[in-house]
């Protein structure tokens, strides 16, 4: 167990970071990604991780990165795409466009990237765990969860897509689909108003970032022949609404 190597991106806060300090507790070699240099070095420092400095948004950086990974890191055996973010809440027609492509170049397409970059090294080998961090908006919409939801709809129909593709590999796909989680999530999604961010987790008990770790921990350490393709998690405060209906008055 302690010669098995984990990639997470997305590692400087929120999940990432909750996911990199449940493996290091089990010796696990640690490779965490993100685009915040400082954070990264003190995680680091602490953790005994190796460092990438990257923005998976950019496709040359990324594959510039995973191959620059020296040799006792360079065995991915699970990769946790975790990078990601919702920006805004406006109603489709009043968002901003700019929000729209950032969510998409983070959440697709950033997460095509270093899955592509790492998963054939997986299938060469023929052992390796890939597990996207999906959420409960790909399933159910809510007003102003347009491109966000759309975004990880797409982390959940690619995630299913890549398990067809994989079979007879050994090597398995998980999409974790986490409900409301405080993080910096909300903090981003609000571009920085603390008091708004707040309000989302208000008079309930939301998901941690520890939570969300025990998951990502549990799912790798089943037996191989074992795959959890989808893994819905939501805190018991959180539920399904009726159904919309606006009523003229």
């Amino acid at each position: 167990m302690n010669q098995r190597t984990i990639l997470i991106t997305g590692a400087t806060s929120g999940f990432g970071e909750a996911i990199a300090r449940r493996f290091a507790k089990e010796g696990w070699k640690l490779v965490i990604l993100g685009r915040r240099k400082d954070r990264l070095d003190k995680l680091a420092k602490e953790l005994k991780a190796h460092v990438l400095v990257c923005d998976v948004r950019k496709r040359k950086e990324v594959f510039e990165a995973i191959a620059s990974l020296p040799r006792e890191y360079a065995t991915i055996d699970v990769l946790v795409n975790n990078a990601g973010l919702a920006l805004g809440m406006e109603s489709a027609h009043k968002a901003d466009l700019d929000d729209w492509e950032q969510m998409v170049d983070t959440n697709v397409k950033g997460l095509m990237y270093i899955t592509r970059a790492v998963l054939p090294g997986m299938v060469e080998r023929g052992h390796g765990h890939i597990v996207n961090i999906g959420s409960t908006a790909s399933n159910y919409p809510y007003p102003g969860g347009n491109a966000y939801g759309a975004s990880k709809a797409f982390v959940k129909q690619f995630s299913l897509n890549m398990r067809a593709d994989l079979q007879g590999t050994n090597v398995r796909v998980t999409n974790l689909e986490p409900g409301l989680a405080e993080t910096e999530f909300s903090l981003v999604r609000f571009k920085g108003d603390k008091e708004k961010a707040a309000t989302v987790y208000a008079g309930m008990m939301p998901l941690t970032g520890q939570d969300i770790a025990e998951a990502v921990h549990w799912c790798t350490h089943l037996p191989a022949h074992m795959n959890v393709n989808r893994m819905e998690i939501m805190p018991t405060a959180q539920s399904f609404g009726p159904f919309a209906v606006h009523r003229k008055t």
